[in-house]
């Protein structure tokens, strides 16, 4: 069982308030994103969560028992931090053992609890050896393998993934998806890394200055994003943001349309700009459009084979289906 619920948990610093009152219930067995920009408070409720941080008000339950004032080793939450914080001196195998050791458990419940963690990480032919003969993601797997020896109820991932280089990242996710899918046990990772929470989650919650902007599946944050927040937060490259008087002939006062969902021309379109920069990433070219009169700069996805160089006049077109439009408070309008 892994069911967490927040009922109006707040947190101070002094008098700067830092989480307003907030309520979220994370079921048993989800994979939860909290994903936000620096600062927006996403480590901060994973910390209150794990019993690190205390609460200024509010209620936290889990299995749907009070945990609000429970220390941190009462909770049956198993933590993973960006820090691998293994001991260098010590074996695979002691690193993943040492806190069954500390907790007293016999031996050979220890060994079948770290043979079992080594193979579904696939960690078995490294168990004797010690962290600094570890590439990066064999020591962040043997991190979350320290973890899973305790069958905690949830776990907490804070920016696991921030220390390895970009292949091992994309790695690593695969590795914790698929480790989610084998366990069915309630996790809750934080990143402010967006494409980590559209391609893990399946549920994403999306803060800003520790509030919650919206909830939701990542297809449902993607197609319908509350606010102009959202709408500018998930998708990569980012919604273009389009006021004035283009917003004005579609009811809003921001209009919303995705990279991918623009088509380029070089002959006629809607849109008339200027490319500035055309970035060539293979499958896809990315196109950077000045001098549209729309806003600063006009990002469009093409097909990877499109031709179109720096100073070329380019013509644009948006999916009329696929706009988004927003209100003058900046919320969606239906």
């Amino acid at each position: 069982m892994g069911r967490i619920t927040l009922d109006k948990v707040t947190k101070s610093f002094g008098e700067v308030q830092v989480i307003p009152p907030l309520d979220l219930t994370i079921e048993d067995g989800e994979f939860v994103v909290f994903v936000g920009p620096s600062g927006c408070g996403k480590s901060t409720l994973l910390r209150l969560i794990a019993g690190l941080e205390d609460v200024s008000g509010g209620e936290i339950r889990i299995d749907r028992q009070p945990a609000t004032h429970l220390p941190p080793a009462k909770r049956g939450l198993a933590m993973v931090f960006q820090s691998y914080a293994l001991y260098p001196h010590m074996t695979v195998r002691r690193n993943i053992a040492f806190p069954l050791k500390m907790a007293g458990m016999d031996k050979a419940e220890q060994d079948r609890r770290v043979t079992e963690a080594a193979k579904v990480l696939n960690l078995t032919d490294y168990l004797d050896r010690r962290p600094g003969q570890l590439s990066g993601g064999q020591r962040q797997r043997v991190a979350i393998g320290r973890s899973i020896v305790r069958e905690p109820s949830a776990f907490l991932f804070d920016e696991p993934l921030s220390n390895l280089d970009a292949a091992l990242r994309v790695g690593m996710r695969l590795e914790i998806s698929e480790l989610h899918e084998r366990l069915k046990t309630t996790m809750i990772y934080v990143t402010h890394d967006q494409v980590e929470a559209m391609t893990m989650a399946d549920k994403i919650v999306v803060l800003q200055a520790g509030r919650i902007e919206q909830v939701g599946s990542p297809l449902e944050l993607y197609r319908a994003p509350r606010n102009v927040f959202v709408a500018g937060f998930i998708g990569s490259p980012r919604m273009n943001l389009i006021g004035g008087a283009e917003a004005a002939n579609h009811g809003a006062t921001t209009i919303g349309v995705r990279p991918e969902h623009i088509a380029a021309s070089p002959e006629s379109g809607t849109w008339q700009g200027r490319v500035v920069v055309s970035e060539h990433l293979g499958s896809d070219t990315y196109l950077h459009v000045h001098d549209t009169g729309l806003a600063d700069v006009v990002t469009v996805r093409v097909d990877g084979e499109y031709g179109a160089a720096h100073g070329d006049t380019v013509f644009l077109t948006p999916e009329p289906d696929k706009i988004h439009r927003f209100d003058a408070e900046g919320l969606r309008i239906a």
